[in-house]
């Protein structure tokens, strides 16, 4: 079974919500986090950005600064930006995109199912990152950015969805992005009825999150050791969950520095001996599995996949992401380590082929690479083996609002 939980959220008030919730502050330019800095005393990122530029006394990630973000958050919370529900929901939220609705639950996950691996991973985790985001959970004491979580498709839960969503929602606004996001407050019948219908999945996978989830993990692991212990939340930790059939999962494509002293000559002929390759008369993204795009020299090209590069091998040797490492960036253009090497670098699929373009016609890198979006299906394939996809295999959506419902650890 799934155990999922509510909680009593703490959130902004309803007349602020759409000043409040922000995206993660790192995807921000600087100019415009500036920007939202000065003209907006409300948003979220005066939490997570406590100190104003020119003004910083606390270094970055240490623990004065997340201090300084608790008492923050503390001082929203005292002028009533933020309030906390009475009683525990869920919370039914809804993003609309011009192309995609995502619907899903805000809710507990449980740390239990974490750790014994029904809640399943397809990425490693960097400790740095994970022990510097559990410093935070325990300084901070709260969690504002659910793990985003997938579960199979449930008829049951579908129609419950559906039935929350009948009502006004409490929350409705639509961000600059021209995403719509609409949040309902699940009754207490509506909970246990969601409850129950979770009880028959065996199973979630981590979609978005992973250093989240792990570092929820280790501030528990921590706390018992040291026998600290605040309430039943530190059990759990902030979900978002959402039916796998309902998630946008896009490339990440790759871009690269140098041709290894490669001639184009050369290198298209290193090219040709791992696939068919074909010029296109235009840009186009690959079609299918297995068929890779290439820009070079002003060139867009198709390198279709011979199938004794991926033939015989196991969930992740069947990637396109890994299949291109291997037979492409390590052997041919010398790339041994993709999260260390500053040749590569890595652009969304939501960015379109311009930008790969742009980058080599004018950013100094030599060559690009678009490669078929991974499906769910091989992410679960993947997760099921306890095997790990390669570094930036997938950018997935929804990608959620900070600090739109907040989960109070200690509580």
């Amino acid at each position: 079974m799934a155990h999922i939980i509510p909680f009593k959220a703490i959130r902004a008030v309803r007349d602020k919500v759409h000043l409040v919730a922000s995206r993660p502050y790192f995807t921000y330019k600087r100019n415009v986090l500036m920007a939202k800095l000065e003209d907006n005393p409300f948003t979220f990122l005066h939490i997570i950005h406590p100190e104003k530029p020119g003004e910083q006394t606390t270094e970055p990630n240490s623990t004065e600064r997340f201090v300084h973000i608790k008492r923050k958050f503390e001082g929203f919370l005292n002028d009533g930006i933020l309030v906390q529900d009475d009683e525990p929901h869920f919370y039914i939220y809804r993003q609309t995109h011009p192309t995609h609705v995502f619907t899903g639950i805000i809710a507990g996950a449980s740390l239990d199912e974490y750790d014994c691996d029904r809640i399943k991973k397809h990425e490693a985790t960097l400790t740095s990152r994970e022990h510097l985001f559990t410093h935070y959970l325990d300084v901070t004491g709260f969690n504002a950015e659910p793990v985003l979580l997938a579960y199979p498709s449930n008829e049951e839960i579908r129609v419950l969805l559906e039935k929350c969503t009948l009502s006004r929602p409490e929350y409705e606004f639509t961000t600059t992005d021209y995403i719509k996001h609409e949040l309902w407050l699940a009754t207490s019948d509506q909970v246990n009825e969601i409850t129950s219908s979770f009880a028959y999945i065996n199973a979630l996978y981590i979609a978005d999150g992973h250093h989240r989830s792990a570092s929820s993990s280790r501030l528990r692991k921590v706390r018992n050791e040291k026998n600290e212990h605040f309430g039943k939340n530190e059990n759990f930790f902030l979900s978002f969950l959402i039916d796998e059939q309902q998630l946008n999962i896009v490339e990440f494509n790759r871009i690269v520095k140098g041709l290894n002293g490669y001639s184009m000559d050369e290198f298209l002929h290193k090219m040709s001996s791992i696939g068919t390759l074909t010029e296109l008369t235009s840009a186009e993204k690959p079609s299918r599995e297995h068929e890779i795009t290439m820009y070079l020299q002003g060139k867009w090209y198709r390198i279709e996949l011979n199938s004794d590069s991926f033939a015989s091998m196991d969930p992740v040797g069947r990637l396109d992401a890994e299949i291109l490492t291997r037979e492409i960036l390590t052997p041919i253009l010398g790339i041994n380590d993709l999260k260390t090497d500053n040749r590569i670098d890595f652009i969304s699929g939501v960015e379109g082929l311009s930008n790969v373009k742009e980058a080599v016609d004018s950013k100094g890198f030599d060559v690009g690479f678009v490669l078929f979006p991974v499906t769910m299906d091989q992410v679960k394939a993947v997760a099921d083996e306890h095997l790990i996809m390669p570094p930036k295999s997938t950018w997935v959506e929804p990608k959620l609002r900070s600090g739109l419902t907040i989960y109070n650890i200690n509580e």
